[in-house]
């Protein structure tokens, strides 16, 4: 019979698809221009190649580069070994300095910004590990099972490229043949475990990926798992099959890809805790760079539009193209222009090309800056504003090699400023890029930007559904509130038409105030009073329990002060702050709410720290478009928008952060009452950018059916084993089990969504009966964590609250050590029921230990020994016999990993025991011998008593106080057991 695994399915598959003799249609579009022959990756077996298993690389291909690609050094072979030398004092300082700092400095080796004294004169001169000009100069290897840093008790790697004996990819293939295992456990396996204790291997790494045979994800060093991206091809995005993850290999993990992704897609940053991370591309930014690259490139057309979905890293998309266009040898020392839509440069992009140490960037702030750089010819990365090129007179400069990116370019007034640009700079490159889908009605955006060429006026699109199904933001829900609190439907009609952008804060005030109507109905003080409680209200039920944070969105600054000063009463001023625009002069009278900028960055970080207390934002216009706050997930939204403005708004709070599921709105205003009129795209599906939360509640008794239609005959009142036994039978095997969990999955996400919501009432006990299920046949491994995702806090509160009524007591210890025990199991009329019995026990207490490599090993072998009872390989004897074998071992494992801290807070093993054999007959002082055993014990004992005779003699002592003297029991054979079960378990 076929036996499908990991290294004869995907493993394989992947070696096949990438080795130049069975992938010999793998060919370089680059390299065909310079017309060199090149095949791709040739395998060789890892213990073929010339490395000890502790060498980081293949120092013999190494050292073969460096002489085949640098003159200087092939004129002199020994400077091979001097580079050497300095290359491989990188890996081993990686404790010192930290696995991503040391991946910058190996990475600029690789990318040839180093330099050596080889020149005649000892000048310096650039030492070139690869050659990124013409691949055909380097050597790819593709190897399998490679081991480092020693062969008993290494670690063992499915899969490194190499790029001249330099590992810079590493990938982790799992089995497509179990439903719980997933991508993921992959992932897992090399940023918690191989980062970690092999980080050396890590040095030289351009990416890492992981895959089960039905998604393909890739991540850079120490990015979270939970932000791994996929790669999809621009015409199939298709997952689930071998020939999906087959064609995502074949495109990804081409040679000149992945050389592309280390040259121009690779930034290292510094986030707001002054940590170095690394970023690498997602597929959609390497996509739309390099079709902005290309059409440079070839000329023409000279303009494209670019829309990439708010939240999905467009910023990011702007320094990948910036930097690749600064440093193509094509284009001849290019300018490149960043054109964002503030009136000053404080915009989420200049941040983002700051953070990441971008060279030869140069901000213009002023129209005369503006004129001056670009008259002066300056070749640099230049940021100024659009409404600089709107002061601009005529023609600034004609060169052809000029190219700008314009952020946020769906606003009309900037198809008129495109005009401007095209005088000032009439031979420049135009490209667009926006957050949203264009209107119907906006056609000069189209004419400045969107080239005939394109399909639909786009050059890239990346869509509110592709982001959503490559889980690069979140889904947004909104909910509506009372309609008593909403205001008349024609003052916000008026409002709606008044309100625009091309006003300034002032006049947005002024036009506010004499818009009476809509004015006097939102200030109105009962109205306030009624909005800020709710708004806190419903922040403490829904939001904050889980440490989320919220912004109030609302109608002018005059509504700031008015809401700040009604939430300060109710929860304390510490809680909420105003960022608003102000003058801060003698005739503002908003000047005591102004702020500096360095104060305003202060006040940001401090949102978006979890443990600070500040946990709401009061905002008008400000903070609306380019803020980016992961944490935020509720928008109280009491301000008309539409279009544009709003989808911008409202995608504050889809971005990525742990736990949260979905971004929240809060309507006050009913504008979500007719989304199609809120939301007017050219693409109908923008308006299922938002999920009204009344949908939920109808979702949710319809999932609540199906999960509990995989427990026909389960009565959900018993208790204790027989009900979880029960409840367990009804989901006897991996595929019926992660059924399970995919429809439970949905119906917690819901649950999450709506609780403590009344509706929810009906369903609690079904609820938490179908969680406690859930939890009891998750893979104690711990792993399979994309089907059997984490519970959500609400969730957890709700099983705490009456979890001692139904919790599963550990008798694990005496199950184990007791020979009396044993033989009775062993003989027992129903073993089929008993191991059921030990290994709920089992996977509880693993749970406990959940992270540790030695109980997911342990879990692992659970899993096995389950897999193999089901498949009916164990008899119900055999069975319980691994799993009392296994149960020893875990009783073992324990106690080299417990500490002291740990026991002490453990309930006594001797306890535990009596409560799970007492009956209603069994002497009363019998429990309290029990207890005064494990009591007196606790006090008494000390670390490593048992190899001192004084401690010994105290431990003795206090238990002939307890047997002897007490109670009065003249009995050595209790005395015997009790001591070896004190010096057993303490």
């Amino acid at each position: 019979m076929a036996y499908f695994n990991e290294e004869n399915t995907v493993e394989q598959l992947i070696l096949d698809t990438l080795s130049r003799n069975e992938n010999v249609d793998i060919v370089s579009e680059e390299n065909a221009l310079y017309g060199n022959e090149f095949e791709g990756w040739k395998f060789i077996p890892a213990d073929d190649l010339p490395r000890q298993y502790s060498d980081v690389f293949v120092e013999k291909h190494v050292r073969d580069a460096l002489i085949r690609l640098n003159p200087e050094i092939k004129y002199q072979p020994d400077r091979a070994d001097e580079v050497l030398y300095r290359i491989r004092t990188i890996p081993l300082s990686v404790q010192s300095e930290g696995l991503v700092r040391a991946n910058e400095l190996f990475t600029e080796w690789l990318r040839g910004e180093k330099t050596m004294p080889f020149g005649d004169k000892g000048e310096h001169t650039q030492v070139r590990l690869i050659d990124f000009d013409d691949l055909s100069k380097n050597e790819f290897i593709i190897t399998s099972q490679w081991v480092y840093p020693t062969k008993e008790g290494g670690r063992r790697f499915d899969i490194v490229l190499l790029v001249n004996g330099l590992p810079l990819v590493i990938g982790e293939a799992k089995t497509p043949v179990r439903p719980a295992v997933t991508w993921v456990d992959g992932a897992n396996d090399i940023h918690n475990g191989y980062e970690k204790s092999v980080s050396q291997m890590f040095v030289p790494n351009v990416f890492s990926f992981a895959t089960e045979g039905k998604c393909f994800r890739y991540g850079s060093i120490r990015m979270p798992i939970d932000i791994w991206g996929p790669w999809h091809d621009p015409d199939n995005k298709s997952e689930g099959t071998l020939a999906d993850v087959q064609r995502v290999a074949k495109n990804m993990l081409r040679p000149e890809i992945v050389l592309d992704i280390l040259q121009n897609f690779t930034l290292f940053a510094t986030d707001k805790k002054h940590r170095r991370i690394k970023i690498i591309c997602r597929y959609q930014q390497y996509e739309a760079a390099n079709l902005m690259v290309d059409r440079v490139i070839n000329g023409y057309p000279k303009k494209g539009l670019i829309w990439h979905f708010q939240g999905s890293g467009k910023s990011l998309l702007m320094v990948f193209a910036a930097q690749k266009l600064r440093m193509h040898q094509k284009l001849r020392n290019p300018t490149v222009m960043i054109v964002v839509d503030r009136i000053d440069l404080d915009t989420q992009i200049t941040a983002t090309f700051n953070a990441a140490d971008i060279p030869n960037m140069i901000g213009a702030s002023t129209r005369q800056e503006l004129q001056a750089l670009l008259g002066q010819d300056i070749r640099k990365i230049i940021i100024t504003t659009i409404h600089k090129f709107g002061e601009a007179d005529g023609q600034l400069n004609d060169r052809s090699n000029i190219i700008v990116m314009v952020d946020e370019a769906h606003r009309t007034q900037e198809g008129d400023l495109g005009r401007k640009m095209r005088e000032a700079l009439p031979n420049a490159f135009l490209f667009g890029l926006t957050g949203t889908p264009i209107n119907k009605r906006d056609r000069n955006t189209f004419w400045a930007f969107g080239a005939e060429e394109d399909d639909q006026g786009y050059l890239s699109r990346y869509s509110f559904q592709d982001s959503i199904r490559d889980k690069a933001t979140k889904p947004l829900h909104f909910e509506a509130v009372d309609v008593k609190l909403h205001v008349d439907k024609v003052a916000i009609d008026e409002a709606f038409e008044n309100l625009t952008d091309q006003l300034d804060e002032q006049d947005k005030d002024d036009l506010a105030k004499r818009a009476a109507k809509m004015a006097i109905l939102i200030k109105s003080p009962e109205r306030v009073q009624a909005i800020c409680q709710h708004i806190v209200d419903h922040y403490q039920e829904k939001i904050e329990p889980n440490g989320f944070k919220a912004q109030v969105v609302t109608f002018d600054r005059e509504c700031c002060v008015l809401y700040k000063r009604a939430m300060d009463e109710l929860i304390g001023p510490d809680v909420s702050a105003i960022v608003m625009h102000t003058k801060g002069g003698k005739g503002d009278e908003y000047a005591e709410w102004k702020i500096s900028k360095d104060e305003e960055e202060k006040l940001l970080d401090r949102f978006r720290d979890p443990s600070d207390p500040l946990k709401f934002l009061i905002v008008t216009s400000k903070l609306l478009t380019g803020f980016d706050a992961p944490i935020l997930q509720s928008m109280y939204l009491d301000k008309p928008m539409r279009d544009h403005n709003l989808l911008q708004a409202i995608c504050r709070t889809n971005r990525v952060y742990p736990g949260k599921t979905h971004g929240l709105i809060v309507d006050y205003l009913g504008i979500f009452d007719d989304v199609a009129t809120a939301l007017d795209f050219d693409e109908k599906a923008v308006q299922k950018v938002i999920t009204n939360l009344d949908e939920l509640k109808k979702e949710l008794p319809i999932f609540m059916t199906k999960c509990l239609a995989f427990f026909p005959d389960v009565d959900r009142a018993v208790g204790g084993y027989e009900g979880l036994m029960a409840a367990q039978d009804c989901l006897p095997n991996n595929e019926i089990r992660d059924k399970f969990a995919a429809e439970f999955s949905v119906l917690s996400k819901i649950w999450e969504a709506l609780s403590p919501d009344a509706c929810l009432g009906p369903y609690k006990e079904d609820y938490k009966w179908l969680t406690q299920v859930y939890e009891s046949v998750k893979p104690p491994s711990g792993h399979g964590k994309l089907l059997w995702h984490t519970l959500g806090a609400k969730t957890i509160e709700l099983v705490h609250e009456n979890v001692h009524i139904d919790a599963i007591r550990d008798d694990l210890e005496t199950l184990v050590m007791d020979a009396e025990v044993l033989e009775e199991l062993l003989n027992a009329a129903d073993p089929k029921k008993k191991g059921k019995e030990i290994e709920i026990k089992l996977i509880a207490r693993l749970r406990k230990h959940q992270g540790n490599p030695i109980f997911v090993k342990l879990g692992e072998r659970l899993e096995k020994i389950r897999e193999r009872h089901e498949q009916g390989l164990l008899n119900s004897l055999d069975f319980l016999k691994e799993l009392l074998t296994l149960a020893k071992d875990v009783v073992e494992a324990e106690k080299d990993v417990d500490t002291e801290d740990e026991q002490d807070k453990a309930k006594a093993a001797l306890s535990d025991l009596f409560a799970e054999v007492k009956t209603g007959s069994t002497p009363v002082v019998v429990e309290r011998i029990v207890t005064d055993i494990d009591e007196i014990v606790r006090l008494v004992r000390f670390p490593g008593w048992q190899n001192t005779n004084a401690g010994e003699r105290e431990v003795q002592k206090a238990l002939r106080r307890v047997i002897y003297v007490k109670y009065k029991i003249k009995d050595q054979d209790l005395f015997d057991k009790a001591y070896s079960y004190i010096k057993q378990y303490y």
